[in-house]
């Protein structure tokens, strides 16, 4: 794992990018590629490599997708605007058929200072509570205590209680950040291969809607348009939030799609 660890760390898609983020995509990496079976995902081919201008500024925005058996979608962005403005994204869409909730991570680093840092497994239920399994494992993880929280936006109610948003202001707080995001996504990606799937088609249903929700909220998320139209335009931001960053699963859902 070390070793995988400093490999991925040597990758230029990292290597541009602020050390905490860096360090954390290759983390997630190798957890994926440890914890989970990968098989490719079939991205838009125009999406997976972009550059766009930013107010002079050359923007890059590089994806990499994979799916596996409990997840339909694994999705990790790292995005740079010139040498001001370094952005992670992260987001784990299950497959219908698994009651699980949504993993994301996000960090913007602006001039070298972690602004935002935002991680949750997010609820996908009707009362928008995680499953009891979940609840009981997040309760006996460590806290950790951060001077700068965050609150969330209006558009927020997606997230659950144990979501972690904050402005780091040491370096300890960001080592803080980047030990509970490993934690949240170690602890996701077992449970998730401990998690059977289920046939009913109503609970499927009901699955799918807490997903399409999440999308919906998301998209609703300014800062992230305003970048993508400033930098392209419109209707390519739209498509993009839509087809890469928060697409929905197709209305009909089944066990597999590998």
């Amino acid at each position: 794992m070390v070793q995988a660890l400093q490999t991925n760390l040597q990758n230029p898609l990292y290597k541009q990018q602020h050390p905490v983020i860096a360090q954390l995509a290759a983390t997630i990496e190798n957890i994926w590629h440890t914890q989970l079976m990968l098989f490719p995902y079939e991205a838009p081919a125009d999406l997976g490599y972009v550059e766009g201008n930013l107010e002079g500024e050359q923007l890059t925005i590089q994806n990499r997708c994979y799916q596996t058996l409990q997840f339909r979608k694994l999705h990790l962005e790292l995005a740079k605007v010139g040498h001001n403005l370094d952005i992670l994204h992260c987001v784990m869409f299950p497959h219908p058929c698994f009651n699980l909730p949504i993993f994301g991570v996000d960090i913007v680093a602006a001039r070298g200072k972690i602004t935002a840092a935002i991680v949750d497994l997010s609820p996908v239920s009707p009362d928008r509570t995680l499953p009891a399994r979940y609840q009981q494992v997040l309760e006996k993880l460590p806290h950790e205590s951060f001077s700068s929280p965050r609150d969330l936006p209006a558009w927020g109610d997606i997230f659950s209680d144990y979501c972690l948003f904050v402005r780091t202001e040491t370096i300890q707080e960001e080592n803080s950040f980047l030990n509970q995001a490993t934690r949240y996504l170690s602890l996701h990606c077992q449970l998730a291969c401990e998690t059977l799937s289920t046939e009913d088609s109503a609970v499927q249903a009901a699955i799918l809607a807490g997903q399409r929700r999440y999308c919906q909220q998301q998209q609703k998320n300014d800062k992230t348009r305003r970048i993508l139209e400033r930098a392209f335009d419109q209707q390519w931001a739209q498509r993009y939030l839509e087809t890469m960053l928060f697409d929905c699963a197709p209305e009909s859902v089944s066990e597999g799609a590998l």
